[in-house]
């Protein structure tokens, strides 16, 4: 059994992967996090989600529960996500982070973390998103810049980043299908007299409102006829089983860094 440890585990997804955990069958929840101050810290997990004693305890400070741990969930901020990653290698703990919003600096960051990190990091965990990069890269390889590339993406009114990760994650790919560095060719900022489309750039819109759950179309336009690429999804517990095979996945792996085409076999 895999033990891992929940960071945010009051939140729409810290909830969903405390109950997938629950239900799994090669994973055990031995800990959970939430910041300091909140209602949480002191309780016992059950307990705070309206259930019963179940031993595990919410702390603020996840130094305190990583020893007896082998992974680590992470859907929080970047800062934390930062912060984090060198605890969980100094832990010799996997770290698998879901946190979206990282800038190329929060990047740099994890990159450089100590030899003893594993992490594996996606902006999106579910087996069909991952299906999606790969194909919008082999569509972007196919056709020439006569297609214009746009992505699309909703989500829920709570969101607090945009594009998404997902939509990012599409972004790469769509560039790298095309040979080239999405930050050359990212066009997300639309607004007022822009001017004509630039040609080759990669576009974004974000949409946000309700309970969207994260709708994604990776659009490929040419005069004349149009290609759509697009992932729906409409329960949050695919991230969260894809986070939990993460962790599970990477036990036997050696340190460094991973995503979710690895663990699937991408």
């Amino acid at each position: 059994m895999t033990r891992i440890v929940i960071m945010g585990a009051s939140g729409r997804m810290g909830q969903m992967l405390i109950e997938t955990i629950n239900r799994s069958d090669n994973a055990t929840l031995v800990g959970a996090t939430e910041r300091p101050g909140h209602a949480w810290v002191g309780r016992d997990l059950g307990v705070a989600m309206g259930g019963v004693e179940t031993g595990v305890p919410v702390v603020d400070d996840a130094r305190d529960i990583l020893a007896g741990a082998d992974a680590v969930i992470d859907f929080t901020s970047p800062a934390t996500t930062v912060a984090l990653a060198d605890v969980a290698a100094q832990a010799g703990v996997v770290h698998v982070i879901g946190t979206t919003g990282l800038s190329e600096d929060d990047i740099a960051a994890l990159e450089q973390m100590p030899d003893t990190a594993k992490i594996v990091r996606a902006g999106n965990m579910s087996l069909g998103v991952n299906l999606l990069v790969q194909l919008t890269k082999k569509v972007a390889a196919a056709l020439d810049e006569d297609f214009d590339i746009e992505i699309v993406e909703a989500h829920h009114r709570h969101k607090v980043d945009a594009p998404s990760g997902t939509a990012l994650m599409l972004g790469e790919a769509a560039a790298e299908g095309r040979g080239v560095a999405l930050k050359d060719v990212k066009d997300s900022g639309r607004d007022g007299i822009t001017g004509a489309r630039k040609r080759g750039d990669i576009g974004f819109a974000a949409l946000r409102g309700g309970d969207v759950v994260g709708e994604h179309d990776v659009i490929f336009a040419a005069d004349g006829e149009r290609i759509v690429l697009r992932h729906l999804a409409t329960d949050r517990a695919i991230f969260a089983r894809g986070a939990v095979k993460a962790a599970v996945w990477a036990q036997d792996k050696q340190p460094g860094h991973y995503n979710m085409l690895d663990v699937l076999g991408l």
